[in-house]
């Protein structure tokens, strides 16, 4: 049984923006308390480093904070939380200050001056970026950062399993209880096989998104939806989780599935433009803006042209764009065409939606407060209010850097007021046996995946979801019976994780009676 003073779970962006603020707190006090931070993979895979076009903030001088408040609230279509917004915004240029502090690196224009991009839905240039890499810099930066610290234990291949409350010591936890308190979570050595408990003072959720849960993906292979998942079991409060984004231009590939390669939405804010099978620049049919109408519009834009035409995809014309900035400002999407025979210098690139970014999650306050007493949590796998309906591009960066330094000031505070729970119990395996075939597992998750693209898409209808519903009840009840009687293993707890999100989204794309942001169902207005 671990103790910790701290425990983070995901090392993304918030999860070591977090972790590098309590270093330097409490080492400018000379105090080291313990601070842990696990991460089912290697450190350096999270949503962050996928993160291409870059991190919004308002660092012109012609620009201004009420603009980037406008931008936010139109994309979210108007239900996001205006305190929230307000905060992120104007917080974000000293956030951002603190990543350079930390090493990170945005690229400059020759005057030494930081050369700001534009994307759908913002009124001006006020993206940072490095080249078409920003979150794999943001990541360097930061894990490079915390290497400094010696107090700072990173537990790689641990798989959080549990939050661990007053439920594990034969409690009765409910919704509706106000003193729900997390003492920790109970984890899986990958390494070991067995699962270990981890208590903390104050336990960070920092776990991403949840894009696994469907065919296609621009998430990495651990956006499962582990932390919104836990919170929801341990009683925690879960909302808006029907706002899924579908990012518009993830590359085209013939009978691929799985992952998806980005192409960045700061390509079409340097002139790149959708066309059609026929080369018809279509969006403006749907929308003024064209291509660089917020994602919601795009996405569905290009969902209706493909059913339109019967084409599996459209076109992005990025030949418009003068070659020498084309090479230098997106270097690596350039190359990974290249290697796929497709010049964008003279090629089209053929693009599909895929899933991207979740908008809800677990409910947290402007202190990154969860429903759940020293639970905190702060990056995708939360519902901030920032977001609305619909996220505007490069926001998520910005509030997982805001709302983590927002966690920081609240776990500095409840440190001294609480303790490590005695009598927790071990994790209990009694009656479980190793699972003979591991195809049960798989097999379900591809239907759930399936299901899910199928009926829970970008667009939506009553009979859909009805279908979408049955289907993922089944493979839950399935699920359920195999993980009462197997040992526990990573895949089985990603599965069960994910039913837990398809619920939540049908669930929730089920109570919504209108058409908003990112849910669109052709049975309402």
């Amino acid at each position: 049984m671990k103790k910790v003073d701290f425990l983070i779970v995901g090392s993304g962006i918030a999860g070591l923006s977090y972790a590098l603020k309590l270093c330097e707190h409490f080492q400018s006090k000379n105090h080291y308390p313990k601070i842990c931070l696990i991460t089912k993979d290697d450190p350096f895979e999270s949503n962050t480093r996928y993160a291409q076009g870059g991190i919004a903030a308002v660092i012109d001088a012609d620009d201004s904070y009420e603009k980037h408040i406008k931008d936010t609230l139109v994309a979210g279509s108007h239900i996001n939380n205006e305190e929230v917004v307000k905060l992120v915004v104007e917080n974000g240029p000293d956030r951002i200050r603190e990543l350079i502090n930390w090493g990170t690196q945005f690229d400059k224009s020759e005057d030494g001056e930081y050369n700001l991009a534009k994307e759908g839905g913002h009124s001006d240039h006020r993206i940072l970026h490095f080249k078409d890499v920003t979150g794999q810099e943001i990541q360097r930066a930061l894990l490079n950062a915390i290497k400094s610290y010696d107090n700072v234990e990173i537990l790689q291949e641990y798989y959080a399993v549990d939050l661990i409350t007053q439920h594990h010591l034969g409690e009765d936890v409910t919704r509706y209880r106000k003193d729900t308190q997390c003492y920790g979570i109970y984890a899986l050595n990958k390494t070991s096989g067995e699962v270990e408990t981890i208590l903390s003072k104050v336990t960070l959720l920092a776990t991403g998104g949840i894009g696994q849960v469907y065919n296609t993906t621009t998430n990495p292979s651990v956006a499962t939806g582990d932390g919104i998942a836990m919170t929801y079991r341990a009683k925690g409060e879960v909302n808006h989780m029907e706002f899924v984004q579908f990012h518009p231009t993830a590359l085209y590939q013939r009978g691929h599935e799985g992952n998806a390669f980005l192409i960045t939405e700061a390509m079409r804010g340097a002139g790149a433009i959708l066309r059609n099978s026929k080369g018809k620049d279509f969006v403006k049919k749907y929308d003024e803006r064209g291509s660089l109408a917020p994602r919601d519009v795009v996405a569905r834009a290009i969902d209706s042209e493909m059913k339109k035409e019967g084409k599996d995809h459209v076109w992005l014309d990025a030949t418009l764009i003068d070659e020498e900035e084309l090479k230098g400002h997106f270097p690596s999407i350039y190359k990974t065409c290249l290697d796929m025979g497709i010049d964008i210098t003279k090629d089209f690139i053929p693009v599909a939606p895929a899933s991207h970014y979740l908008c809800g999650g677990i409910v947290v306050n402007t202190k990154a407060e969860t429903s759940i007493n020293n639970l905190l949590a702060c990056g995708e796998c939360t519902c901030t209010g920032l977001h609305g309906a619909n996220r505007l591009a490069s926001n998520s960066l910005l509030e997982a850097a805001v709302y983590a330094h927002e966690a920081f000031e609240t776990a500095i505070q409840l440190i001294d007021k609480t303790d490590w729970k005695k009598g927790i119990p071990e994790w209990n395996k009694d009656g479980t046996t190793v699972p003979e075939e591991m195809v049960l597992i798989s097999q379900s998750r591809s239907d759930l995946q399936r299901v899910m693209s199928n009926y829970v898409g970008i667009v939506r209808s009553d009979e859909r979801l009805k279908r979408a519903f049955k289907r993922t009840g089944l493979i839950y009840e399935e699920t359920e019976t195999l993980y009462k009687k197997t040992v526990i293993s990573q895949p089985l707890c990603e599965l069960r994780n994910m039913i837990t999100i398809t619920y939540l989204i049908i669930t929730g794309a089920k109570g919504r009676h209108e058409n908003i942001g990112l849910h669109y169902s052709i049975d309402y207005e």
